[in-house]
């Protein structure tokens, strides 16, 4: 089995003890071979030179809940099995969207900046002004389990929840009050958008310099889903317009490379995709892929299949 070495301080060697492991560095072509597994992360690329290189292949048992990284047709075409890690990295991310709408709202990066430059000459009362949560609005682009861990978190700061996804949650709405809406009211209605939704064919690109546009004036946006589901200099442009208040990113269209322009924009949260940056989370994630092979392995199903 080809495991990614950034997982090995994550893994108990009682997890492996029936394997044959070779591990992997990112910075590693993958190799050809014999194996029959691989856990990689969502920085590998496994696609159709990978399955020729790997023939006897069964399973890519992804270290994330992303899979944008394997090329799902060609998996298909050879009979390889893929797998993701969902549920596990749920409230970690939903806690580090919640860090970005806080920090982006209340300008915390600005005031860490301003005391460590040493150009703070004390309180002022127009220093740094935010936006008060109480009372606004908050925009979830996607409501699967992030998305609706997200919202529930909105509960104590007052905030009225709006959401779009492709079928009710009528559970979530009875337990938020909130309210399913089309696309066009969610950008026009959202103080705060947050963005939780995969990276598909329709989503790639979706927010963009038009739908940007229809925003309200000095809203904020916030990205933990999938880097290219927004245009990072279409988004420069509008926090250099003013017409964002601010953007909170997690992650970016092409890792670890983010558009200079967006780098240089003003009001901006700019995280190294830490989501699920917990240790419990990431031990979670590890075990989860590692059980996917053995359940494979063992001639049984995979626990969480991505088809």
């Amino acid at each position: 089995m080809l495991i990614a070495a950034e997982l090995k301080n994550l893994l108990e060697p009682t997890q492996l003890v029936d394997f044959d492991v070779t591990w992997i560095a990112a910075s590693d072509q993958t190799p050809k071979g014999e194996w029959v597994a691989i856990v990689p992360l969502l920085s590998r690329w496994v696609g159709g030179t990978e399955f020729k290189n790997l023939p006897r292949l069964r399973i890519v048992a992804n270290c994330a809940v992303g899979y944008n990284n394997v090329d799902l047709v060609a998996a298909e075409m050879r009979n390889v099995l893929v797998t993701n890690t969902p549920g596990v990295l749920t409230e970690a991310t939903a806690d580090l969207t919640w860090a970005l709408i806080l920090a982006t709202a209340r300008r915390l990066v600005e005031g860490v900046d301003l005391v460590r430059s040493g150009r703070w000459t004390g309180w002022h009362p127009e220093q740094l002004l935010g936006l008060e949560l109480r009372g606004r609005t908050l925009g979830l682009l996607g409501a699967g389990r992030i998305g609706r861990a997200v919202g529930r978190r909105a509960l104590p700061f007052g905030l009225r929840i709006l959401y779009v996804a492709r079928t009710p949650k009528p559970e979530f709405e009875r337990d938020t009050g909130a309210r399913r809406v089309d696309t066009s009211q969610l950008f026009a209605e959202s103080d705060i958008l947050s963005v939780h939704v995969p990276s598909t064919p329709e989503t790639k690109g979706m927010i963009n310099g038009e739908t940007l546009a229809r925003m309200k004036r000095g809203a904020i946006l916030i990205n933990t889903s999938r880097g290219d589901v927004v245009r990072e200099e279409a988004l420069a442009m509008a926090l250099e317009l003013g017409q964002l208040g601010a953007a909170g990113l997690d992650v970016y269209t092409d890792e670890p490379r983010i558009h200079p322009r967006l780098l240089a924009a003003p009001r901006t949260v700019l995280l190294p995709h830490i989501g699920s940056a917990t240790e419990e989370t990431r031990r979670k994630m590890a075990t989860m892929a590692i059980a996917n092979v053995q359940s494979v392995l063992g001639g049984q199903p995979p626990l969480t299949p991505v088809y």
